[in-house]
């Protein structure tokens, strides 16, 4: 039985993350999807209590994703989960260079290995931020995000 831990701050969560963790439930035992409020990405548009609803709902037809909220260091939650690795997702060569030095850190830190799984080419260009800004500003982003979280930012956009 292997589980892996899928961290982020999924504000909102997007359909690259709904393809991650689907990939992710296939290929391992057990995946924990841990959300926090990331300092250095501001203030958020949802609440930690409102990710890990729309998480839950999201993954609900998936019986081996559990989800959690956490504040701190990654390779902590991984240790408290009992995950066996982290797993992080590569859109472009960007997004190596950064998440590998992430890896390497959790690794000399903890001995917590990573691993990266990349994103299908037709959702590589999804990023959370985007997706908040298009929101705001009135565009569709429908076709981005699942219908949980596209109903939840219509909500916020009205408010």
């Amino acid at each position: 039985m292997t589980c892996v831990l899928y961290p982020g701050s999924f504000d909102p969560v997007h359909n690259g993350h709904i393809e991650m963790v689907q990939t992710a439930a296939s290929l391992f035992s057990e995946v924990v999807v841990g959300t926090l409020m990331n300092p250095s990405k501001g203030g958020g548009l949802f609440t930690l209590e409102e990710r890990m609803a729309l998480l839950d709902e999201c993954f609900a037809h998936l019986p081996n994703v559990r989800t959690t909220m956490f504040d701190g260091l990654v390779v902590n939650l991984a240790k408290d989960v009992g995950a066996d690795f982290i797993i992080k997702g590569l859109r472009a060569v960007s997004d190596f260079e950064s998440e590998l030095q992430m890896a390497q850190t959790n690794q000399a830190i903890s001995g917590m290995h990573t691993l990266f799984l990349p994103t299908a080419s037709r959702r590589s260009f999804l990023a959370s931020g985007l997706i908040r800004e298009v929101a705001r500003l009135g565009g569709d982003v429908s076709d981005m995000v699942p219908a949980p979280v596209f109903r939840e930012l219509q909500k916020k956009s009205v408010s």
